[in-house]
This record gives structure tokens, sequence and C-alpha cells, in this order.
């Protein structure tokens, strides 16, 4: 698949019946896949596959997950209370055998509160699985949206990262010819450094200053970090290609361009170089900050 971002936004609506829904999900980066998810009450049983159609469908990312719903879920009745209608009859027609009367008409015990209730029936099983089903389908689309959001993101992102990669090895370039490496310019630079010290009036033993020149020469090259640049800008290459999830991977990676820059400027014995070695290190920085968003 090709390369994903974690950043993303989906928002799916749906109806049935007079029961309206609505799917919010956000996704934000994160080291692993950290689902945080909102249902309205009676709706619990949607968690479980809500959550398997998630971690089937992501492997990375903070997603906030939010159902609202509208509408009329259950049936309404109405239902006579039997009990107190029969005892305000029984309360009504003792009373006018007392004092008189018109009789007790209909229209007025059924205004009475409490003989006319409102009852709610359940919803039924049948029902209620074709409900969620129509719910759970609306939740594909809305993951289908959010895949699809963090996938043109990912290509943004690859090409991006793609650009700071070409980057680096130009720059690994321009420190492999950089003229302070060639042998004329470190004998120059050891020539230079004997010289002064030789100015100090010290004894100097020819056979232990020719090894310090080695040693010295030794410390300052960079061909080892120049070659792992290298082999970290193909392994990067090789990632940008992947079919696979390589968000862990790339940032792993980033961290091990970062050691070769440091070392590579601690080596460093001429301006130029060191410059050369700040850039790379700029590069490398802006580098970790975008694939951090990578799944």
């Amino acid at each position: 698949m090709p390369i994903s971002s974690m950043t993303g936004f989906a928002r799916h609506s749906g109806e049935r019946q007079g029961l309206f829904w609505q799917w919010e999900i956000k996704s934000v980066n994160g080291k692993a896949l950290d689902v945080r998810l909102k249902l309205p009450q009676g709706f619990e049983a949607l968690e479980v596959p809500v959550r398997a159609a998630l971690a089937s469908g992501f492997h990375r990312g903070n997603l906030q997950v939010t159902l609202s719903i509208s509408g009329q879920i259950a049936r309404e009745t109405v239902r006579l209370n039997q009990d107190i209608l029969d005892r305000l009859v029984q309360a009504g027609e003792a009373l006018r055998e007392r004092i008189g009367g018109e009789p007790l008409r209909a229209d007025v015990l059924l205004s009475i509160k409490g003989v006319v209730e409102v009852a709610s029936l359940p919803e039924d099983e049948a029902d209620a699985e074709q409900r969620n089903a129509a719910i759970l389908a609306s939740f594909g689309e809305a993951l289908s949206s959010l895949a699809a959001a963090r996938r043109e993101e990912g290509e943004r992102l690859r090409a991006v990262v793609g650009a700071q990669v070409q980057r680096i090895t130009d720059l690994s370039d321009a420190a492999r010819a950089n003229p302070s490496r060639s042998p004329d310019a470190i004998r120059a630079r050891l020539a230079e450094q004997v010289s002064r010290l030789l100015e100090t009036g010290a004894a100097l033993d020819p056979d232990r200053l020719h090894q310090e020149a080695v040693m010295a020469a030794t410390r300052a090259d960079i061909q080892e970090e120049l070659d792992r640049l290298q082999s970290h800008v193909e392994a990067a290459q090789a990632l940008l290609a992947s079919n696979e999830v390589v968000g862990r991977k790339f940032d792993f990676l980033a961290q091990e361009f970062n050691r070769e820059a440091n070392t590579l400027c601690s080596k460093s014995a001429d301006r130029s170089l060191t410059a050369i070695g700040l850039d790379l290190k700029t590069v490398i920085d802006q580098m970790r900050e975008q694939v951090q968003n990578i799944e």
C-alpha cells in the first residue's frame, strides 16, 4: 500500500426509519494505534466491531471516533391505566350518589393525569440488528474516507521527504568532494600545526611527531561517515518506495542520519566542511519532523 500519513479527518451520515446518525473520525500522529471511542447510550454493541474495523484498517495514530444520534429509536404506544380509571369511576359514582350531578364523562376521565400513559415499546431484536448493520455500514464509509485522506497526505509527505533525502545526498557529495579532504590540504594543515609547535621551542621527537600526525589525520577522516550516510540514503529511498508500513523504520533511520551528521561536524577541521555538516543537520532535523507523521 502507498505511504500514509497519520493525519486525517472523515465524516459520514446516515438515516433509517426516522433515526439519524453521524460518524466523525479525527486522526493525528501517535507511536501506536490509540482509539478513543464515544458512543451514545444504547449503542454499546457497536464498540467491538468498530474497534475491530479500526485495527484492521490502521496500524498507528491517535484516533478520536464519535457517533452522534438524533431522531426516535423506540416506538410509542398509548396505554390506559385501568386500575386508576376504575378507582376514579368508583369514587365519582359514589360521590354522585351522595350529592347528585351529571354522569361521569369519558373525556373528563381521560384528561386526568395518570389515566392515559404514553409508553415506549422496546425495539425488536431483528430491527436493532438491521439498524446496527446500517450504522456500521456507514462507519465503513467513514473509514474509507479517512484512509483516502491519510493516503493523500502520505503522498505529500513522500514528496517532501524524498526532496529532503535528495538534499542529504547532494550535501554528502559536496562533503565528499570538499577540497579540505585532499591529501595536500591535510598535509598543509598538519605542517601548520607542527610549525606552531616548533615556534614554542618545544623538543619534539620526529617519530612521535609522525605518529601523532597519522593519528590526527585518521581522526579527521570522515570517509566512514560519508559511506554510512550513503547507505542510509539508499535505505530511505527503499522505504519511500515500499508498500509496507514504514513510519517506525523511518523514524529510527532519521536518528541514524543525525548521528552521522553530528560525527561529521565533530571531525571537521575546515570551516567549509563544518558548514556542510550544519546544513546536513538542518535538513535531517526537518526530515525527522516530517517522518513523525508517517504511519
